[in-house]
């Protein structure tokens, strides 16, 4: 990549590649989809138990404490041998977020669950009138004594149908001027009664996604974040941390070794071409590893990347997509076979990463959204 690793770095890279080589099971490898949570979530407690489920969590909070090589060298060996994509609402998103924002008892509740793997979160954000203008939200949450009711619906929740909490952005004072000023941010028991979830399925033929109804759902008011009506900041917060977190260069990594792959099967490695187009697409998977690192430098020093995290969200997940319409081309005529292809240098999916590829560019904030954030924030320009 775009760094060298001194002496004790290189060490901590054999240690982590051969626990990899030893320890991932090979039904999880280069898969394109992520796996159901009977066979991901022993992964992901593996490598709880070996400690590097959260690199980039502190200690105290029981996160590895990684230094940023450390952290880019775990990232580059698990796209190395393919490893699957673990849920990260925990890790990267409400994990974080309670770091900086929750009580100590909130702390104490949630966080050591998310490191062990025994629950699984989910985000309440989009609903079916507010995705982009996430601020026009309606789900309502009416203050009645020591607890909310929640009414209305979210949508696109990813991983809904197998979480047990969710993070929810909810209306709170429907008068607020400007609308933003109206959101709380609450914890939601998935469990509680008058919820229902309905998994969605995707053109790439997943599940991945889910909408969720609360039909007056009690939510005690300990599970408030931060203050009252002051949940925006928390969301804008953690929007951050999501944009980041999307951008993991992993997958273009995984992407661009599945371009290769498919290439040499296809006999279009030979054309200069495409090689010339290979080549451009290899540089900027290590340019995206260099802004990511970057980013999450800043965050490792309590520094918000600000806009930057919208920059690296736009060329991260364009880039993906990209990458997939590369892995098009190498194909060729086999392009369109849905079943992976099997040739001599491995087994190769195709058609479902590209079209999984599609949604990249929407889910974080679209990439309009992005250029929007920039155009106000950067450069001063007229909303």
């Amino acid at each position: 990549m775009f760094r060298r690793d001194t002496t004790a770095e290189s060490h901590f890279r054999i240690e982590v590649r051969t626990w990899l080589e030893a320890n991932l099971p090979l039904a999880l490898r280069g898969r394109t989809a992520r796996p159901p949570p009977a066979e991901l979530m022993p992964w992901y407690q593996a490598l709880s138990r070996k400690g590097w489920i959260a690199p980039h969590w502190p200690k105290h909070y029981g996160g590895m404490g990684a230094t940023l090589n450390e952290q880019i060298i775990i990232t580059e060996e698990l796209a190395r041998i393919g490893a699957p994509q673990l849920p990260a609402q925990g890790l990267n998103h409400i994990g974080p977020i309670l770091m900086k924002f929750g009580t100590e008892a909130q702390k104490a509740q949630h966080l050591p669950p998310i490191i062990a793997g025994t629950v699984i979160w989910a985000q309440g954000y989009s609903e079916p009138g507010a995705g982009s203008d996430l601020a026009s939200l309606s789900t309502r949450a009416t203050l009645e004594g020591d607890h909310f009711i929640v009414r209305g619906q979210k949508i696109w929740t990813t991983w809904g149908h197998h979480s047990d909490w969710m993070f929810a952005l909810v209306r709170t004072d429907p008068q607020a001027q400007p609308r933003q000023a109206g959101i709380s941010f609450l914890l939601v028991d998935l469990r509680s009664p008058g919820i229902r979830i309905r998994p969605i399925k995707t053109i790439a033929g997943d599940d991945e996604f889910s909408e969720v109804f609360f039909d007056d759902v009690i939510v005690p008011t300990e599970n408030l974040v931060g203050k009252l009506n002051d949940g925006w900041c928390i969301a804008n917060a953690l929007l951050g941390h999501e944009r980041l977190a999307s951008s993991n260069p992993q997958f273009p990594l995984m992407a661009l070794e599945r371009i290769k792959t498919m290439a040499r099967a296809s006999g279009v490695i030979a054309d200069p071409a495409f090689q010339d187009r290979l080549a451009a697409a290899s540089i900027n998977v290590t340019a995206l590893s260099a802004l990511f690192s970057h980013a999450v430098e800043l965050t490792n020093n309590n520094q918000s990347p600000g806009p930057e995290s919208s920059v690296i969200k736009i060329f991260a997940s364009e880039l993906l997509q990209t990458l997939n319409e590369l892995l098009v081309q190498a194909a060729g005529g086999h392009a369109s076979t849905q079943n992976p292809i099997t040739t001599n240098f491995g087994v190769v999916d195709v058609a479902a990463p590209f079209l999984q590829s599609r949604r990249v560019t929407i889910y974080g904030g679209s990439s309009e959204i992005q250029r929007n954030v920039l155009a106000r924030r950067v450069l001063n320009l007229p909303s």
